[in-house]
């Protein structure tokens, strides 16, 4: 994938993600929402940030399983059951996000819900990559 990130200076400076990315490829990956499940379906992990690692290891798992690679995403949502507790441990979550995915930061948003299928899951990371072929 070819991919180029657009941060216009119009706009405010982004922290951990891209205002826009600039696709091309020949395969979209449709991501689905990845919460911290294990292999069995029990969610793992107490706090935020350890669900998060979690989510976000499963979502690069099937990113992995698609031939893709964590620069090869082009968007991620992550749904939080609570907006505030993330917006507080975003220098953590950012931690993990590098640690894990690097630094091609996808166009990213943050949704607030009331709850995810599983009830104790705290947070769902779902997106889409763009591969060569």
């Amino acid at each position: 994938m070819t991919a180029e990130r657009v941060n216009p200076p119009e706009l405010s400076p982004p922290t951990g993600f891209s205002h826009a990315v600039v696709a091309t490829g020949a395969r979209l990956v449709f991501l689905a929402g990845q919460t911290a499940l294990d292999a069995d379906g029990k969610v793992v992990g107490t706090t935020l940030p350890e669900q998060f690692e979690r989510a976000l290891t499963n979502l690069l798992t099937a990113l992995t399983a698609a031939g893709g690679t964590p620069a090869d995403l082009a968007r991620v949502t992550v749904y939080a059951t609570d907006v505030a507790d993330y917006r507080a441990r975003a220098p953590e979550l950012g931690r993990i996000w590098r640690r894990l995915a690097g630094r091609d930061y996808p166009a990213m948003a943050v949704v607030g819900i009331v709850r995810l299928w599983d009830e104790q899951a705290q947070v769902e990371l779902d997106g889409f990559a763009v591969l060569d072929s």
